[in-house]
């Protein structure tokens, strides 16, 4: 039995003036303890390193191992709930927080989504559609899965991967052996890799939503994602994309939400391919990159709406008040190269150009591919909120 008390008191809402937890001290920890907060909670964040993005907003930051059990007890016991703010932690420091205090999501949710091959297994048998695969645990398996699945394809680690990291696309034969060399000399246990065909999509979308403790979905309306080097660079919505398209991924992400039983906000990630098929890609049990712009874009951000959900609260409105576009800021806009001074980006230029928002998130080093803030705007189109973004970017990157 949780801190909690009996079963009654578990489903009853956790009002403001509680201690909410996050585990992990990033950004997305940093924004749900605004959000909270703004709400009249107390936020404290469980972080492996004290100077982290949630430091800035939190009450308080408990700093230790994730895998230490008896630190993550004690913190657990003065803290009505915890949620995920990231995923790469182990699946048993939820177990552990899960022993003393509720756990939103449920900690077996996060074993299922951290590893691609129970997410992947999870996904197919559930009947839910996503690229043709084969697990992978030696260097046969792999010719196996090659000759089975033919070329293109990716070769993905099962765990700890994102961003691009821990992928290889396998173009002809002679990618075969380097992406082994790579990818496959520390395998062991269940982390192998997954062999993935290559899916010649027309766009990348990913729907945020919440569940609440009654069942309830609440579903962000679906997001464009642009990629840059394996990085989410802009994010739009309203999407562009056909009706029927949008109503598939919406109601695939709700039934993924409930069939994995979260109580919380999750993100589903999908290709669409050019002849209309919405495949999943990733699963998130968190708040994600695509959806900050909903701070600005709705009437309940994805941080708010997570709030609500872990506390047992109504989910909020996710009605669209305007279109919008995101764009990551990197450390690369510092010109973060190893081995050069890092220069200051020019905000007052950015934030010249007319409805332009800045987030950034306190991270004290820039280095190339890091998240560093993003930028958010709303205007009368997509195509106008798109420009408004990467102009401003330009000019704070200096051109």
């Amino acid at each position: 039995m949780s801190a909690a008390g009996s079963p009654c008191a578990e489903r009853d809402p956790i009002l403001p003036g509680a201690t909410l937890g996050i585990l992990g001290g990033g950004q997305l920890g940093s924004m749900f303890a605004a959000a909270a907060k703004r709400m009249g909670y107390r936020v404290e964040a469980i972080s492996d390193v004290a100077d982290c993005p949630a430091a800035r907003v939190c009450d308080r930051v408990h700093v230790g191992a994730y895998d230490d059990p008896a630190f993550l007890a004690e913190v657990g016991r003065g803290l009505a709930v915890v949620t995920f703010e990231f995923e790469n932690v182990p699946a048993a420091a939820g177990e552990a927080l899960a022993e003393v205090t509720a756990v939103r999501p449920e900690p077996r949710i996060l074993h299922t989504t951290q590893d691609r091959v129970r997410e992947k297994a999870f996904l197919v048998a559930r009947g839910f559609p996503c690229a043709p695969h084969r697990v992978v645990r030696s260097r046969d398996e792999l010719g196996a899965a090659v000759a089975a699945l033919g070329l293109p394809a990716v070769l993905k680690t099962a765990a700890f991967g994102y961003d691009g990291k821990g992928q290889l696309k396998l173009a002809a034969a002679a990618d075969v052996e380097p992406a082994w060399a790579a990818l496959g000399g520390g395998l062991d246990g269940p982390h192998a890799l997954v062999l993935e065909s290559w899916i010649d999509f027309e766009c990348e979308i990913s729907v945020v939503a919440a569940r609440g403790l009654d069942g309830t979905v609440a579903a962000f309306a679906p997001t464009r994602n642009a990629h840059a080097h394996h990085i989410l660079d802009v994010s739009t919505a309203p999407a562009g994309l056909p009706d029927s398209v949008l109503a598939t991924a919406t109601d695939t992400a709700g039934r993924i939400l409930a069939a994995l039983g979260v109580v919380g906000v999750a993100c589903v990630e999908f290709f669409v391919t050019r002849d209309g098929r919405v495949l999943v890609n990733e699963i998130a049990p968190r708040t994600h990159n695509s959806g900050h712009l909903t701070i600005e874009a709705c009437e309940t951000s994805q941080f708010e709406q997570q709030v609500r959900a872990v506390c047992g609260l109504p989910l909020g409105a996710t009605r669209p008040v305007a279109p919008a576009a995101m764009a990551n800021l990197l450390g690369d806009c510092w010109g973060a190269d190893p081995g050069r001074v890092p220069r200051e980006p020019d905000w007052a230029a950015a934030l010249a150009v007319p409805g332009v928002r800045l987030h950034l998130y306190g991270k004290r080093e820039p280095r190339l591919g890091r998240k560093m803030g993003h930028l958010t705007a709303v205007a009368g189109s997509v195509a106008e909120a798109v420009a408004r973004v990467e102009e401003a970017r330009r000019r704070a990157c200096r051109g």
